[in-house]
């Protein structure tokens, strides 16, 4: 079934009822203020770090689920309504969102009145704009009120959420004009405020939730838009909102707009007053004075149009898959730069308080959109990079805010080096920017403990190497890739945190996946060195590397499949000699995709394993069988029912690894098949299964032990963006950034006839045709550029800016 309808010539997913099987979701913001948004207008606003900038609340966990957002409530003659449906849920006429790039818009209607609310974040501000279209669509003159919404989160969104003693008492507003101005704590600390405008005349306020909601309403039926007035109170505690009040008259066919502005203001300490008390509320006036026209929210929006044009300009597929057009050219990247404005930390699955920037995750995230913003891209390489400690591992997370490493996850998360390896070398190989390597990076944040990023690298490489176990394999430390896989754990605390707590001392588990991650990233590592003139050290890099590989297949490998770990004890994980998780997705892909085992049979045993054993008709499980009690041994992973996470759930982030593997053997047409199992648009038809959104990738779908096998969790925010945008545009579509140039080896269904890929690439554009007249899979037989033949399938840069021609014969 499906809740709504892709409109690829707009961008944008059209859903056509407020009733979808979740809140469908979108992102407002590019650069440092952001907003989530549902399809009935829920959600909340931040800037920059969605634990200590929020400026408004939302309460997870809630009923109904989705409560709480930026609303606006029509009052007609007694009758009242919301166009988004959500939170007064009064059957409409008509209803209708459109979710784009950056923006969202909800239309409603009822009893011959529309209303129209276009959500979204101008670049270049720290700002969100809402304009409401007001429309007459009956054959009478209508008078209505229209009243705004949106409650103030007190900054801190954990302490605003705990500390009610003190936050009760404190929330202070201001209002001049047809401004709220919520200035909580700015007498003390603080040099931040949050404002709310809108561009018209007010017929009242109200700052005070209770005198707006009433003590014993929700925000369904608040006494003041019932009683259509507001009572315009003035918060002194208790919870801050801003609501305004406007009375509207309307011919027959009249509409009129309004322009709201929610926006966050910093001051530097000697202008924060204007007198005793009163906040300086200059630099505030000046945004609301460029969004006070229609004009001016209409050019807003076409700079933001023609950024995302922009961005998405660099890499482009024809084809005659409407579905892979549409993920590849728009809803794949799309995600990709969510996540990396995002990581892990703000989605309706992660509430922006327990979560900053992952280390492992933002690195990975690279992957997908490095190619769109190398510049910002290389910002964040250094940024990430400053949190790693000097023995070469790192923090696992950072706040956004202070750019320092949280202390209450900590490190010891022993694959995280190795992804600075690989997202400094996906940089490296989109710009050809070596200078990147010279940059000075603190270590621990310290500005009095730096090195070149270079030797941050060098320390990452040689963590693993320095932290081997008994079988000459990585030590996994806290956990993996997976976190929950906590071999050194050993919890029996009832809410004890299995990342966190006191590892078992002189924990010796090993991780086979660490181990097939080396032999992936090293090879890059490596020519960086050489690219540096360190032959050296480039050498004894790649005998590491072979060594890894060769102990891999000694100790890594289970007979037809590899192995997952060692345990504390010594004992394999993942193995035939287990009774449950037998077989594990994670080093089956990465091993195969680092190479190893290809040449003698190994590789194609494994994923043949995986296909018949952790295979499923909604992507591949991520192990088998699944735990069916608490190991004390494997720590988390155990503890999910069986179906669901980490405990056998169809992880989507890893499933492109196998896709990856196959093309590695050549095996398009199932390369294929996998990435169509779990691509949202190809879900769309099965929207009342999977729930999520049909647009955006979700972390999880229900595997095939659990109750709601096909459901998904936790979409947007996920590394399965980045990781499968990678599988399609680089590994199946085959186009690649590479030190040398731009690699061309597609791997596709042997059915293809061929595709056209424009790709952007250090300054020049390349329209690349890909032929198949002999319905191979793989194999480059000529490749020309501009009409001259190229050895090989490397194209260096030209360099001249221009838009070249190139032709790829496969065979």
């Amino acid at each position: 079934m499906k809740f709504g309808t892709f409109d690829d010539t707009r961008k944008e997913y059209v859903i056509n009822t407020p009733k979808t099987p979740y809140p469908w979701i979108n992102y407002l913001g590019n650069e440092q203020f952001f907003g989530l948004i549902s399809n009935t207008a829920g959600g909340y606003t931040f800037y920059r770090d969605a634990r200590m900038r929020r400026l408004t609340r939302y309460r997870y966990n809630n009923i109904p689920l989705d409560t709480g957002g930026r609303y606006y409530y029509l009052y007609d003659d007694g009758d009242f309504w919301t166009p988004g449906w959500m939170p007064v849920k009064r059957d409409l006429d008509f209803y209708e969102c459109r979710h784009g790039l950056g923006y969202t818009s909800i239309t409603g209607e009822r009893n011959g009145i529309s209303v129209n609310q276009l959500a979204f974040v101008p670049m270049g501000h720290n700002a969100e704009v809402h304009r409401l279209v007001v429309k007459n669509t009956g054959s009478a003159k209508k008078t209505v009120k229209l009243f705004s919404f949106a409650e103030f989160c007190l900054w801190n969104a954990n302490d605003d959420m705990t500390n009610f003693q003190r936050n009760l008492s404190t929330g202070e507003v201001e209002v001049k004009d047809s401004v709220i101005y919520h200035k909580t704590e700015y007498r003390e600390r603080r040099n931040h405020y949050a404002f709310y405008s809108v561009n018209k005349e007010i017929a009242g306020f109200d700052t005070d939730r209770e005198s707006f909601v009433g003590m014993y309403n929700g925000l369904d039926a608040p006494q003041a838009v019932a009683a259509g007035e507001a009572t315009n109170s003035v918060a002194s505690g208790w919870s801050p909102i801003g609501s305004h009040a406007l009375e509207i008259t309307l011919e027959p066919g009249e509409e009129q707009s309004f322009i709201f502005v929610l926006g966050y203001i910093e001051n530097p300490e000697d202008e924060k007053w204007e007198s005793l008390n009163v906040i300086n509320k200059k630099p505030a006036l000046a945004v609301i004075e460029q969004f006070a026209t229609d004009a001016q929210v209409d050019a807003a929006l076409a700079v933001l149009a023609a950024h995302w044009d922009n961005l998405l300009s660099k890499y482009q597929i024809q084809s005659g898959d409407d579905k892979l057009n549409r993920m590849v050219n728009i809803w794949n990247p799309y995600q990709c730069m969510v996540t990396f404005n995002m990581s892990r930390s703000a989605s309706y699955f992660e509430s922006g308080i327990g979560r900053g920037m992952g280390f492992r995750d933002s690195n990975q995230d690279l992957l997908g959109f490095v190619h769109q913003i190398p510049e910002r891209a290389r910002e964040r390489i250094l940024d990430i990079a400053a949190t790693q400690f000097p023995d070469g591992s790192a923090y696992h997370q950072y706040q956004p805010l202070t750019k320092k490493g949280n202390n209450e996850v900590g490190s010891g998360f022993n694959d995280d080096p190795l992804w600075l390896i690989s997202g400094t070398a996906a940089y490296i190989k989109e710009t050809g920017d070596y200078s990147i390597l010279d940059e000075q990076v603190p270590f621990d944040s310290n500005p009095n403990n730096t090195a070149t990023l270079f030797e941050h690298l060098k320390r990452s490489f040689e963590h693993v190497t320095n932290n081997l176990g008994p079988h000459g394999l990585p030590l996994i430390g806290r956990a993996d890739w997976n976190d929950c896989l906590n071999l050194n754990c050993f919890s029996t605390e009832p809410g004890e945190s299995f990342q966190t707590t006191e590892n078992i001392a002189g924990g010796v588990a090993e991780s086979v996946f660490i181990a097939g991650l080396f032999v992936f990233v090293g090879p890059d590592y490596a020519e960086i060195c050489r690219m540096r003139g360190l032959d050296d050290v480039a050498a004894d890099a790649v005998a590491k590397i072979d060594n890894m590989r060769e102990i891999t297949l000694t100790h890594g490998f289970d007979g037809d499949w590899f192995l997952r770990a060692y345990d504390h004890y010594g004992d394999k994980i993942g193995s035939k000699e287990n009774e449950e998780g037998q077989i594990f997705i994670e080093p089956q892909g990465m091993c195969v995709m680092a190479g190893i085992g290809v040449e003698n049979g190994e590789a194609a045993r494994a994923l043949t394993s995986v296909q018949e054993r952790l295979d499923t008709d909604y992507g591949i499980v991520l192990q088998q069988p699944p735990y069916s009690k608490y190991y004390l041994n494997l720590g988390e992973i155990s503890t999910y029912p069986p179906g669901y996470k980490e405990n056998a759930g169809i992880f989507c982030h890893n499933n492109p690894w196998i896709m990856i593997a196959e093309t590695v053997l050549g095996h398009g047409d199932r390369a294929f098949e996998i990435y169509k199992k779990i691509a949202p648009a190809y879900l769309e038809d099965i929207s009342e299964v999977h729930r999520m959104e049909p647009y955006v990738y979700s972390q999880m779908i229900a595997g095939k032990d659990a109750v709601r096998h096909g459901e998904a969790k936790n979409s947007w925010l996920t590394g399965t963006a980045a990781w499968n945008y990678v599988a399609i545009t680089q590994s199946i579509l085959g186009i690649q950034a590479d030190f040398a140039g731009l690699k061309v080896d597609p791997c596709i269904p042997a059915e293809w006839d061929g595709f056209e890929i424009t790709r952007v690439f250090r300054g020049d554009t390349y329209v690349i045709s890909i032929q198949n007249p002999s319905h191979v899979s793989k194999g480059v037989a000529s490749l020309t550029l501009d009409g001259a033949a190229v050895e090989g399938n490397i194209i260096a840069p030209v360099g001249d800016g221009a838009v070249h021609q190139v032709v790829v014969v496969l065979g």
